[in-house]
């Protein structure tokens, strides 16, 4: 009898112990905020233009940025803080004073080129299953919105958003869906590597070459998953005009899409959606445009 109770001890503690988190594990980070997150992200985005000074992060920088991502997504907060830290970056904790909800802000918040790289929104209550991209905010307006918006009403998220405007700097320096000297591509790549599928949001004008409300593609990829080709169902169910890529010739498909062409070599899913003005803001085709897009993302926060 006194053996079978030694053991179990040791058992009990052999349990305890492969239980226990890794170093840093599950820790908050040290900054913390109680913020109206939309208002947060909207302030940030406001002071992006055209006119803006911009200059890409060097391959140190994104490689120092992409792992402390990395560990960040690990759930190793402070090896995460230390790394980001080093660029310029600071992880805090928000908490949205609108849901309750808390989430991970990953951004530079001293004046100087950092701000200008973007900024990184995780869902701090759950795993991360989904992303999604504004990679051209301000200048395909109310991307950044729709991004919040998606960030709000689905579970599992994270918002990548790109600090500058896609005609800042010299060139296209700042264009960053045809970069990969960014740090915008350095956190997509980093979500990418673990699986997580995203959804790139751009806008276009609508004309008589593009009669559509929403062009739906898979970017580089020439075919869909059933969740993303009942994505476009959806929004055509609910009235949008769609133009379907894997199956259509449609303008603004994204083939040359940096992220895109990163997702196909990871195995990872990636859509490429590029709305109308009407379809992104205000008004019931943006409703329903942005409730499709929920809808595909809390399918993919289930899987």
């Amino acid at each position: 009898m006194n053996v079978l109770v030694l053991v179990g001890l040791v058992l009990a503690l052999v349990g305890c112990q492969s239980a226990a988190p890794e170093s840093g594990s599950g820790e908050a980070p040290a900054a913390r905020e109680l913020v109206d997150l939309r208002s947060r992200v909207l302030e940030y985005t406001a002071g992006i233009g055209p006119d803006g000074a911009y200059t890409p992060p060097g391959k140190e920088q994104r490689e120092r940025l992409a792992a402390g991502v990395g560990h960040l997504l690990q759930g190793d907060t402070r090896e995460a803080e230390r790394l980001l830290a080093g660029v310029g970056f600071t992880v805090t904790r928000l908490t949205d004073t609108a849901s309750g909800r808390r989430y991970d802000e990953v951004a530079s918040l001293r004046p100087g080129e950092g701000q200008r790289w973007g900024r990184l929104y995780l869902t701090a209550d759950s795993g991360i299953h989904w992303s999604a991209q504004v990679p051209h905010p301000v200048a395909d307006r109310n991307t950044e919105e729709l991004g919040v918006r998606l960030l709000e009403d689905a579970p599992g998220g994270a918002l990548v958003l790109a600090g500058a405007h896609r005609h800042a700097g010299r060139g296209d320096a700042a264009d960053v869906a045809h970069r990969k000297d960014s740090a915008f591509h350095a956190i997509v790549e980093e979500l990418q590597k673990r699986g997580v599928p995203g959804v790139q949001l751009h806008g276009f004008a609508r004309s008589s070459d593009r009669p559509y409300d929403a062009i739906v593609s898979t970017g580089a990829v020439q075919g869909a998953s059933g969740e993303v080709s009942a994505l476009a169902d959806v929004m055509e169910a609910d009235g949008l005009r769609v133009c379907r890529g894997w199956s259509a010739r449609c303008p603004l498909e994204g083939t040359t899409n940096v992220q895109g062409e990163s997702a196909k070599r990871r195995h990872t899913d990636f859509v490429h959606v590029e709305l109308a003005p009407g379809a992104r803001g205000d008004g019931r085709d943006a409703d329903e445009a942005a409730k499709a897009l929920s809808g595909l993302l809390t399918t993919w926060a289930k899987d």
